[in-house]
């Protein structure tokens, strides 16, 4: 019988914002043939340096990273267009005999890689804002619950507060896809499975301890002139509280300051907020994965 050849290795290092996966996957390049490839659905646009910790010029130099800087902030990107830009790069790092080392905190992306992904129809900016509009006047969980009358399987996996993904299954139910679940079975872009992984997790064992963190690292980049970074986002014209890139944690709170809707401490305390929810969301789906032990 003919003996099957190895899958190719590849490695991938996940953990929420703030666990120190950035500085873990530096140390490894230094002392392994990995080559980096980003896991970030911020970090593909150009322009957005300082708020999504984005490796320094130093670090590319010093250690290939892919996917970065990839689009202009006005561009969307998908989860179905990170799958293929990282199926190509992580064949292009193994045909050169190096070892690609996926780091990042997008679930979604690494959703993805290993169970495939349905590729929906792009954003409806002018159906978005019908549905911030409405979430205005009845809140979140009014959306959810009519989201939880139209397709109840999708609503059981969102939670009543996620608005991101209550607006984008309510948007898609809106464009006409049907339920989530059969526009998955429609349009399905396969898992890469052909590749053998090996999945490293880092989980934070003082909760406390994270978010201390993540205030002392908002308030250095704050330092390093993040609000200056959003500020020339908004000088150039095109983008607003609805542009997918302004949607980033952090990036949407300092918006509403420099557009005079909030103060800079209102703005701070906002974005520590919302960076907070996004780690025990990203620990919550690494749990839900089975990646991470429950409790």
């Amino acid at each position: 019988m003919p003996v099957r050849p190895a899958r190719p290795v590849v490695l991938a290092l996940l953990g929420p914002t703030g666990s120190g996966k950035s500085a873990l996957a530096m140390r490894i390049a230094e002392r392994s043939p990995v080559e980096l490839v980003s896991v970030d659905s911020a970090q593909v646009y150009r322009g957005m340096d300082i708020g999504t910790a984005k490796p320094s010029a130093a670090e590319q130099a010093a250690v290939r990273h892919h996917l970065i800087d990839l689009r202009e902030p006005e561009d969307s990107y998908s989860a179905g267009e990170f799958l293929r830009d990282a199926r190509a790069a992580i064949a292009d790092i193994l045909a050169r005999g190096r070892v690609p080392l996926l780091v990042g905190g997008t679930m979604l992306y690494f959703r993805a890689l290993f169970r495939g992904i349905a590729e929906l129809p792009p954003a409806d900016l002018a159906l978005r804002a019908a549905l911030d509009a409405r979430a205005v006047a009845e809140g979140w969980p009014a959306l959810h619950a009519e989201l939880a009358a139209r397709d109840p399987a999708a609503a059981a996996r969102i939670h009543p507060n996620d608005a991101q993904r209550i607006q984008r299954a309510l948007e898609l139910l809106a464009l006409g896809v049907g339920t989530l679940d059969a526009a998955w079975q429609a349009s399905s872009l396969p898992a890469a499975s052909d590749f053998d992984w090996r999945i490293a997790c880092l989980e934070p064992a003082d909760r406390k301890a994270l978010h201390q963190r993540l205030a002392d690292r908002l308030e250095a980049m704050l330092a390093l002139g993040f609000v200056d970074e959003v500020r020339e986002l908004v000088a150039r014209g095109t983008l607003d509280a609805e542009s997918p890139s302004l949607r980033a944690v952090g990036y949407r709170q300092l918006l509403a300051f420099c557009e005079g809707r909030d103060s800079l401490e209102g703005a701070r305390d906002k974005a520590l907020f919302a960076t907070r929810q996004l780690a025990k969301r990203q620990l919550t789906w690494l749990r839900s994965a089975g990646l991470l032990p429950d409790g």
